[in-house]
């Protein structure tokens, strides 16, 4: 009787088996399928799909130039946007005439069409949420900075390799237009002296200032100079959260240029400039004013240039004014309809989190050998 019962009892768990392995094999053929048909929809003349993971204070953003890109009839359509708040992602759904989800298992669930995201999560989420993307084969524009550490950066880079995912690390001044105007104005660079103060406010305390602004002119300092860095001495302290608020940085390459960083979260005013030397000219930016001054040392034969000494000539670039997350995200776009490589690499926003992250840990030595750690609440 036994062995009857067990007979009988074969067939039913076989065939559960069956169904159990059919339904595996169709979640894969789909995920499979869902990819090559983003891939597909990326040939045509249809709309590129977008969702933006994190709709905080930043990521609103993303969406709201999403928006508007699709009213100017660019080729964008703006389908969802995620938040772990549903009430704050339902609120920016609203406002910008998309779905909001709760979680990003409820939008790629509900929209298997999505092709590309914008991913402004906390820092510490960016190598999880970017996962899950590049496994549904969406491409991604990571906020700055990258991840949280140099491991989490190189896996990041494996994953995209490995699903073939466009990957653009969001650094945003690389698309300033005084910062690209200043750009083709390289000659040799020997001197920076960079300015990012800014007031208090109560966001991205998930990360230090160096991270949250310094990283900004770090990357272009980095890709101005396109040398190896040398040295860096940093000092920095904690002043109205647990984490710097406040950091100065001496830095030098092995071409023998020299930068000297200043960040600040808790400064009255906000200030954003960038000034450089190198032989015979001065170039000053104003990263939010969006201007450019140029001083070169020369004779005054040049008709119509205003100049404060016979041997200094002072030129104003004209600069086209263009919002850079506009200009940084149509780039993006562009890669990910062309499948080319973005504008900015995953390779320079591992290159600027590796030496942030030098700076901290100059900063916590620092920090230890003058014994201010000791009164630095934990």
């Amino acid at each position: 009787m036994v062995a009857r019962a067990a007979s009988l009892q074969q067939p039913p768990n076989a065939a559960l088996y069956a169904i159990r392995r059919c339904s595996r094999l169709l979640c894969v053929y789909n995920r499979f399928l869902g990819t090559r048909r983003r891939n597909w929809l990326l040939t045509s003349d249809r709309p590129i799909n977008v969702a933006v993971c994190g709709v905080g204070a930043f990521g609103r953003n993303h969406a709201r130039v999403y928006h508007e890109l699709q009213a100017e009839g660019q080729p964008v359509r703006l389908v969802g946007v995620v938040d772990s708040d549903p009430s704050r992602a339902d609120a920016v759904a609203r406002e910008f005439g998309c779905r909001g989800f709760g979680s990003l298992e409820q939008l790629l669930t509900t929209h298997s069409e999505v092709q590309a995201a914008s991913v402004a999560v906390p820092t510490v989420h960016h190598l999880d949420v970017a996962r899950k993307l590049f496994e549904a084969g969406i491409d991604v524009l990571i906020e700055k900075p990258l991840t949280t550490s140099m491991a989490e950066a190189d896996e990041l880079a494996k994953l995209a390799v490995k699903h073939n995912r466009i990957a653009q690390p969001g650094h945003l001044e690389r698309f300033n237009p005084a910062v690209r105007l200043a750009r083709s104005l390289l000659s040799q660079p020997m001197f920076f002296e960079v300015h990012r103060l800014s007031v208090f406010t109560p966001r991205s305390l998930d990360v230090d200032v160096v991270l949250d602004l310094m990283i900004h002119d770090l990357d272009i300092v980095l890709s101005f100079v396109n040398s190896p860095v040398k040295e860096i001495r940093a000092v920095g302290l904690p002043i109205l959260s647990r984490k710097t608020d406040i950091a100065n940085v001496r830095m030098e390459f092995e071409s023998g240029c020299v930068a000297n960083f200043t960040a600040s979260r808790v400064s009255t005013e906000r200030v954003r400039k960038l000034r450089f030397f190198q032989p015979k000219q001065y170039i000053s930016i104003d990263y939010g004013r969006q201007d450019l001054l140029v001083f070169t040392v020369g004779d005054n034969s040049t008709p119509g240039v205003a100049t404060a000494n016979p041997q200094i000539k002072m030129a104003k670039p004209v600069v086209t004014s263009e919002e850079p997350l506009k200009v940084e995200l149509k780039s993006f776009l562009d890669s990910v309809r062309q499948r080319s490589q973005p504008a900015v690499t995953l390779e320079d926003g591992r290159q600027a989190l590796a030496v942030a992250l030098d700076i901290n840990t100059e900063i916590s030595s620092h920090q230890s050998r003058s014994q201010l750690d000791r009164a630095i609440p934990r």
